[in-house]
């Protein structure tokens, strides 16, 4: 359930160049989902974001809810840019005979919140996560600061 909203959200979003996951009805693999899959299309969701190799590595150093590693099927969201972490050690070509293009980002949606998941998502996708205070510096500094920039 989560997966399938996280995937129409990244679907509709204007950072995303393209989204695979079952469930869509966009997907090549619609019709066998729903004759394989019938109660769920599971929590895996790949997308492309717009900007390539930079924007991926900057969308998963980004989200605040999710973990960066490399397995799945956890009840917490995980996220992963194989690009620049589980396939770094190939070249730009060996990398895509495995279907790892600089643009692609894979997500195990988890149980959290969708409201949450959401959010995190779409904060990371426009560069807008929250800045985390520095040494020295309170939570109530950081959104007055922000407030004075024009944000919070």
């Amino acid at each position: 359930e989560n997966a399938l909203e996280a995937a129409k959200f990244l679907e509709a979003h204007e950072a995303i160049e393209w989204v695979n996951y079952p469930g869509l009805e966009s997907s090549k693999y619609f019709d066998l989902s729903n004759k394989y899959l019938p109660n769920g299309k599971g929590a895996l969701v790949t997308f492309g974001i717009k900007g390539g190799f930079e924007a991926g590595k900057k969308f998963i150093n980004s989200v605040k809810l999710f973990s960066l590693v490399a397995n799945i099927g956890d009840a917490k969201s995980l996220v992963i840019h194989p690009a620049s972490t589980t396939h770094s050690q190939l070249t730009a070509e060996e990398q895509a005979t495995t279907g790892v293009t600089p643009e692609l980002i894979r997500l195990s949606v988890g149980i959290e919140d969708i409201r949450d998941i959401l959010a995190d998502l779409d904060a990371a996708l426009r560069g807008e996560s929250e800045k985390l205070p520095e040494v020295g510096e309170t939570n109530s500094d950081v959104s007055q600061a922000a407030a004075g920039a024009g944000g919070v």
